[in-house]
């Protein structure tokens, strides 16, 4: 059994933000050597998220609109915030969004449907966060 671990870096430009990072964990999936097994992709903030969805720019458009209708930014009604802290916001978005995902690997590859695409998911942003990406298999 074998096992692959890296981080991918993040600091985004907006608060939030979606970034297509498939081709990244390609790349980790094909220098780890496993042909049969799992990868991990795990998002190491508790204000972040991985998942899996289309790579189509109405639908991440759509994703914002219907996170900010959830859990609006600019609410005063969230008692973290009266801790100092100023974004609960982004704590609720990533328990919607998600906190990581495992994909199949077959064959060396990653074993997506055919739209489907791995994103970073940013709900507090404009600060270095990290990705856990580990491959394990034979």
């Amino acid at each position: 059994m074998k096992s692959w671990t890296e981080y991918l870096w993040f600091e985004t430009s907006k608060r939030l933000e979606f970034i297509r990072i498939s081709d990244a964990v390609r790349e980790i999936v094909r220098k780890s050597g496993v042909e049969e097994g799992i990868c991990l992709v795990n998002a190491m903030h508790i204000t972040a998220s991985v998942f899996i969805n289309d790579n189509e720019g109405g639908l991440h458009k759509d994703f914002e609109t219907w996170l900010e209708g959830l859990a609006p930014f600019a609410s005063q009604d969230y008692d973290h915030n009266l801790t100092g802290e100023t974004n609960a916001d982004a704590h609720l978005k990533r328990t919607v969004m998600g906190r990581e995902v495992v994909v199949a690997v077959t064959k060396g590859k990653l074993d997506l449907g055919p739209w489907e695409e791995i994103f970073y998911g940013e709900f507090d942003g404009m600060r270095r966060k990290r990705i856990l990406v580990k491959v394990i298999g034979e």
